[in-house]
């Protein structure tokens, strides 16, 4: 049995949090004076890569997978979905399979791991929705694909992000989730009609709302209202201060409201690395700037994102009418309610913990200290 201690988000008072078996027994209140918080672990359902690990190479070996496990929970993340972009159906077959020998050989992976996210490949083809996809391999949802996406790795894949634009996408939508596979809209050009009708299928997620989307829209009516106005999906967002302006994220955390809003960080492998020109499986040709923005050259579009989910959390808590345990609260709880309930300060609970320091107007998070299951990392 251990105890933690630390301030909790949710109302700053100090609090000791008993772990006994990998999970949260007990919660008590504490009159030690604390300046850290203490949090659920932070959960990430859009993970490309980080500090030079890539799980849209060529090749990923499992040994990839569990690397960047162990470097993303030094970020405080105790929870992720690696994120397979749009690619041939070999390639998304092989990661799939490395993803799922990365779980059967390490522990840590095993648990951070719920499921994998494959984003694309039906898509909208058309420049702008399609974002940095490779247009030579999108294609329509086919269910037999998803069949065998799933056979390749013991039904691994828990969240798909597609266009509902497709033909055949609503029957698509049903069939994912009728095998208990979360369905997310993104990187579509779909009209508001077919927003709503994927909503009615069973599509349950908006996939980095504000991105992935044509640079001009129809002042009304345009994708972007229907989803914020449909209630059956919660929307995740990129809160880089690149992917979206301060006041565009403000006003779409206020009209989606806190609990159907989720932060993800997008992150791609050059996150973490020094400034410079790298090539990647996900945009090709990318500059990482001093500012920590991933352009495509020659496009003004973004590859992805640099900043761990921490910067996104430090970002949001600063913006006006939002707080630390609001922005907190988007990257534990909510997300965690679309993989087994984790993120929460709950007896009973995973022991996924972080110690972080934060103080108000700060740009960032400081980590202390990660607990895995109790243990910790």
């Amino acid at each position: 049995m251990q105890s933690i201690q630390g301030r909790n988000p949710a109302d700053g008072e100090t609090v000791q949090v008993i772990v006994r078996d990998g999970r949260i027994r007990e919660i008590v209140p504490s009159s030690s004076r604390e300046e850290r918080w203490l949090s659920p672990g932070f959960i990430d359902l859009q993970v490309n890569g980080y500090g030079g690990y890539d799980l849209n190479s060529e090749s990923l070996t499992p040994e990839v997978v569990v690397a960047l496990a162990r470097q993303l929970v030094s970020l405080g993340v105790t929870t992720f979905l690696p994120t397979l972009i749009t690619a041939a159906e070999e390639r998304i077959v092989g990661s799939l399979r490395a993803i799922a020998a990365a779980r059967a050989m390490s522990p840590l992976a095993a648990h951070m791991i719920p499921c994998v996210h494959v984003e694309g490949p039906h898509i909208s083809p058309v420049d702008g929705p399609r974002g940095a996809h490779p247009r030579a391999y999108v294609r329509p949802p086919d269910c037999d694909e998803l069949d065998r996406w799933q056979a390749a790795c013991g039904g691994l894949v828990g969240l798909i992000t597609l266009s509902p634009h497709w033909d055949g996408a609503l029957n698509y939508i049903a069939h994912a989730a009728g095998h208990r596979i979360l369905v997310a809209l993104g990187h579509t050009d779909a009209d508001p009609a077919r927003i709503h009708a994927a909503a009615e299928a069973g599509a349950r997620l908006s996939t980095h709302l504000g991105n992935g989307a044509a640079g001009e829209l129809p002042r009304h009516p345009n994708l972007l209202w229907a989803q914020l106005a449909e209630d059956r999906l919660t929307a995740t967002f990129i809160a880089d201060g690149h992917h979206l302006p301060a006041d565009a994220l403000t006003t779409m955390l206020r009209a989606k409201g806190i609990e159907r809003s989720v932060l993800v960080s997008d992150g791609v492998a050059v996150g973490g690395l020094r400034p410079g020109i790298y090539q990647t499986p996900v945009g090709g040709t990318v500059e990482l700037t001093s500012e920590g923005r991933v352009d495509v050259p020659g496009t003004g579009g973004l590859g992805g994102a640099a900043f761990p989910l921490r910067k996104g959390i430090a970002n949001v808590a600063r913006l006006p009418g939002f707080s630390l345990q609001q922005a907190v609260r988007m990257a534990t709880e909510n997300p965690g309610r679309f993989v087994d309930g984790r993120g929460v300060l709950r007896v009973g609970a995973p022991a996924d913990l972080v110690q972080f320091t934060w103080h108000p107007g700060a740009g960032d998070i400081q980590i202390d200290r990660v607990f895995v299951r109790g243990l910790e990392q």
